[in-house]
């Protein structure tokens, strides 16, 4: 079993060195797994645990002040399941893993999500906060009344985003790149004209801490995806990470786990984009890297990507400041 690990890509944390045993860990987890889809499912819940990546326990708060978290898995026989808006529920992978496994469906959402992850023995009743998110939403005077009032304290909050360009199927250009070998990639230059603190959700280091896992054996592949979204979204707001091909994605030829930006990821399918560039004939390293490419030059934004392709290459990038990666192999 073979497995890559991210814990988001956004600024520089704290503790960098402390994040990346974590990463470890979750990575060294995953290849003890009988499968793919076990291996992904059983390194995020390294993560989702953790409170040093906006996955499950600690993870963003929205508007009204709840914690509600997304997830999303995909093997390369294209199964897919995905979970997104749920209070209360610390491994958003393993709801996604029902619904992959148990409905017809591919995406369920909200209660009704709950619910049913609650009927296949998934814990549902998890504080999802911390002192440092209660303290921090707390501090910043939450708004009442209805959507529109909370739209109008987010303004300066979240950030529009907006992107630079309008053709997601564009194949890019010379967008700011991060280097092919996924390790020192360089940020952006431009913040698409929103600026980079409302981009980033206030420059907080946790903002786009989103984790993920790909994790190959032999001729099976799998890619995983869990949020607990944006700081101070609106209510119900759900990102790139439980859609198909955005937050995620899988095929024969590889898989791959997407992080940053999400209105912007979700924009530009960027998951799948990387795929497709394995499928044309890139290892994993190149085809992330082409990823963040167009990426950047469509949107300005800031993402980052893992890639796991069919022969066993592992790569990365992104265009942030910091991208933490792990690989282990059984």
């Amino acid at each position: 079993m073979q497995v890559i690990v991210h814990g988001g890509a956004g600024s520089s944390p704290d503790e960098p060195d402390s994040r990346q045993a974590i990463l470890d860990d979750a990575a060294t987890e995953g290849t003890a797994a009988r499968t793919p889809l076990e291996a992904v499912e059983a390194a995020l819940h390294v993560l989702e645990a953790s409170p040093r990546f906006n996955a499950g326990v600690g993870g963003a708060v929205q508007s009204d002040g709840v914690v509600r978290t997304d997830a999303g898995v995909m093997t390369s026989d294209r199964e897919a399941g995905a979970a997104c808006s749920m209070p209360g529920v610390e491994h958003a992978v393993s709801a996604a893993r029902v619904v992959l496994e148990e409905t017809p469906h591919v995406l369920v959402s909200g209660d009704h999500a709950v619910s049913l992850a609650d009927d296949y023995g998934v814990d549902v009743d998890a504080d999802l906060f911390t002192d440092r998110t209660r303290e921090k939403y707390a501090d910043a005077d939450p708004p009442t009344g209805s959507p529109r009032e909370h739209l109008a304290w987010l303004a300066e909050r979240f950030g529009r985003g907006g992107g630079a360009a309008t053709d997601p199927e564009s194949d890019g250009g010379n967008g700011a790149a991060s280097e092919s070998d996924g390790g020192t990639g360089a940020a952006t230059e431009s913040d698409g004209g929103t600026g980079a603190d409302a981009r980033n959700g206030g420059g907080d280091p946790t903002d786009h801490d989103t984790v993920g896992a790909v994790a190959r054996d032999g001729d099976r592949i799998a890619a995983a995806t869990s949020t607990g979204g944006r700081w101070f979204a609106l209510a119900g707001r759900v990102g790139d990470v439980p859609q198909l091909g955005n937050g995620f994605y899988c095929a024969p030829a590889g898989g791959a786990s997407a992080t940053g930006a999400g209105e912007d990821i979700a924009r530009v399918t960027l998951a799948r984009r990387a795929v497709r560039h394995v499928e044309q004939g890139r290892d994993a390293d190149d085809a992330a890297a082409l990823a963040i490419d167009e990426f950047a030059e469509l949107t300005g934004a800031q993402a980052g990507v893992i890639v796991l392709d069919a022969e066993g290459t592992a790569g990365s990038a992104y265009n942030s400041d910091l991208m933490q990666t792990a690989v282990a192999v059984e």
